[in-house]
């Protein structure tokens, strides 16, 4: 996928969810551990050194799988390559726990199983289309795929792909 270099630096200078130095270890193999500024921007995972103003990189966090490794550690890996794999340190397991949960809920994927989710359940409840009255209930990014019907939300902190 390519991106606009400036959008990007901008992107990553908008105001973020979660941000913290963590321990960033890159994919490669020979790769080390080395202290980073995370920050999540919407759907981004930006990382920077923690001297510098602008990123050296950035996650797209789509289709991709969280895992916690050990009490303090994360990973992330994407679908279509998931033998590459970033690796995150954290300072406790609640910051851990909070990162899993907070990437996890990013997700464009995510956002709109629970948008179909809660439309199911406010048409349930009440007979009405919540999205009809923005003339936006027949798109298909709103329909649910594959003939699954949604019956509750995904648990969190589970080895689930997002």
């Amino acid at each position: 996928m390519r991106f606009n270099e400036k959008e990007m630096v901008s992107l990553s200078r908008q105001p973020s969810e979660m941000a913290a130095e963590l321990g960033m270890r890159g994919p490669k193999k020979g790769d080390v551990v080395k202290r980073r500024l995370v920050k999540l921007v919407v759907n981004f995972l930006f990382y920077f050194r923690i001297d510098e103003e602008e990123p050296i990189g950035a996650l797209l966090l789509e289709q991709c799988r969280v895992e916690k490794e050990d009490k303090q550690t994360f990973s992330i890996a994407f679908l279509d390559e998931a033998e590459r794999k970033y690796v995150f340190e954290c300072d406790s397991e609640d910051q851990c726990k909070e990162w899993i949960d907070a990437i996890i809920k990013a997700s464009y994927e995510f956002m709109r199983k629970n948008l179909i989710f809660y439309r199911t359940e406010i048409h349930r409840l009440t007979g009405k289309d919540p999205l009809e009255q923005y003339g936006i209930s027949d798109e298909a990014r709103f329909q649910v795929s594959n003939g699954l019907t949604l019956v509750s939300l995904p648990p969190f902190y589970t080895n689930k792909a997002i």
